[in-house]
């Protein structure tokens, strides 16, 4: 593990977390995304999309090659021994890319993002945890807006995921991501400069 400050972010579906770390990136913060990263382990060529091919067979690939993303949620959504051997196949990968590119950080601290940090255990990793936070309601409407996907797909996701409560439980800072873009660019920028001075980086 590296010497590397790492702050945690998570978020419901649809909370805003991807705004939020735009947000810290445009403050110079790196930022390690573990959507991208889930992205990268499944990418045309790789050793994981190999391995889901071969499982779910040669119809969850889309005619480029590419993994077919919203069919393989939609079916494993549906299907939890699926899910269960898809989460066991991915999460190694991806738990140590993550911390490869956490070793690799050359910004003050940096964000690891991550959807299921909480239901993970991922939060021993983080010196702080940031959770963006919205209304359920606000949650569905996004998420449905955002990836075209059915209300009760969006709602079994919702289900698969830790309870509003859980996640503000962990949180040691909670950004509200109820109102205007610009509101949550001021929250972030505040947490920036509390981070800047907690972990003595102002030097």
């Amino acid at each position: 593990m590296s010497n590397a400050i790492v702050v945690g972010l998570t978020g419901g579906i649809g909370s805003g977390k991807s705004a939020a770390t735009d947000a810290f990136a445009q403050l110079g913060i790196d930022i390690i995304d573990a959507d991208q990263v889930a992205r990268d382990v499944v990418a045309k060529g790789s050793e994981g999309l190999t391995q889901i091919a071969a499982h779910f067979g040669s119809n969850i690939l889309l005619a480029s090659g590419e993994l077919d993303r919203a069919a393989l949620r939609e079916h494993v959504f549906q299907h939890e021994d699926e899910k269960q051997w898809l989460n066991n196949l991915l999460h190694p990968m991806i738990r140590a890319r993550m911390l490869a590119l956490i070793a690799s950080s050359t910004s003050g601290y940096c964000i690891l993002s991550v959807p299921l940090l909480v239901e993970n255990n991922m939060t021993a990793m983080c010196k702080r945890v940031i959770v963006v936070d919205c209304p359920e309601s606000t949650q569905m409407a996004r998420a449905m807006t955002r990836d075209g996907s059915s209300k009760q797909t969006i709602a079994n996701i919702m289900a698969s995921q830790a309870s509003r409560e859980t996640r503000l439980a962990a949180a040691d800072d909670v950004l509200h991501n109820t109102g205007s873009l610009e509101n949550l660019h001021k929250q972030v920028s505040a947490l920036h400069q509390h981070y800047l001075e907690i972990f003595c980086l102002n030097e």
